[in-house]
């Protein structure tokens, strides 16, 4: 069930690739975005209706990783769309404050949610099996109404939260692209190479710089926030880092070898100096 799943995230993931670089229109873009998703959460769908779990613990990881990063996408792209048909054409100011109350929008629901934001970004999991088994919903924890709308064989109680959680990360991101354009409209001018980079290696090796980058604040003095930097990584480097969030646990809990990749990179760059050494 998990390959089978990861599987449509990655075609997923290359079919976004190909529209951003073909639809440059924001509105047609979302929309177009948002129809592949719908597409492919249906297909994931029937596969986990018509499939079975090996066990609880398949369940959890379906429910808690996997499904949220498509809905999340989903989210995303119909957000996106809805915000972009509605912007305002006029002044700095009008456009400005637009931007500035959809922003807001994503700190009430932090507000809203932060003993929940804090369980799932705290990488806790003793809620899981009330969280993200079906059929397993305890109504003295929070649900959300729309829970009983959805369909009991693909949903949990709080699937979708953490959807919504991943897609405010992206929309935050979105956002803050949107004001800084806003606030320096001259950046539009800034020509770029030609050439765009591909990050060949592991993501999880992209993800090691991510975090190592964000904690010793080489960006913008510090200021910059990690999702920001994600972001900047994804565009730079035409990947898609799915949910470094729990790739980040998941290094935190290696064994050895936690910095594996930067270790590499230490390594690899003492050799090269001790060649140009021998060469002299």
């Amino acid at each position: 069930m998990i390959e089978g799943t990861r599987k449509l995230l990655c075609k997923l993931e290359g079919r976004i690739k190909e529209i951003q670089q073909s639809i440059h229109d924001p509105i047609k873009n979302a929309e177009a975005c948002v129809l592949l998703c719908l597409e492919i959460h249906t297909k994931l769908k029937n596969e986990i209706i018509n499939g079975r779990f090996i066990s609880d613990a398949e369940e959890i990881e379906f429910f808690r990783y996997w499904k949220p990063q498509l809905v999340s996408k989903l989210i995303f792209y119909a957000r996106v769309n809805k915000i972009e048909l509605r912007k305002p054409n006029g002044s700095y100011k009008e456009r400005k404050k637009y931007l500035l109350t959809e922003m807001a929008k994503l700190k009430l629901f932090f507000d809203d949610n932060q003993d929940f934001y804090r369980y799932y970004r705290g990488g806790f999991t003793y809620l899981d099996h009330k969280y993200f088994l079906r059929g397993k919903q305890d109504i003295q924890i929070t649900i959300d109404s729309y829970f009983f709308d959805t369909d009991p064989q693909y949903s949990t109680s709080h699937d979708f939260k953490v959807a919504e959680i991943l897609a405010n990360d992206l929309l935050q991101t979105y956002l803050e692209q949107e004001l800084h354009t806003v606030d320096n409209p001259q950046a539009l001018s800034h020509s770029a190479p030609s050439y765009k980079l591909t990050w060949t290696e592991h993501k999880t090796a992209l993800t090691e710089l991510l975090y190592a980058f964000h904690t010793h604040g080489v960006f913008e003095n510090g200021k910059a926030d990690l999702n920001q930097i994600a972001s900047y990584f994804e565009t730079v480097f035409n990947v898609d880092l799915g949910d470094y969030y729990r790739t980040f646990i998941e290094l935190r809990l290696r064994k050895t070898g936690r910095t594996k990749f930067i270790d590499v990179l230490r390594n690899s760059l003492h050799k090269r100096m001790d060649d140009a050494e021998d060469r002299g």
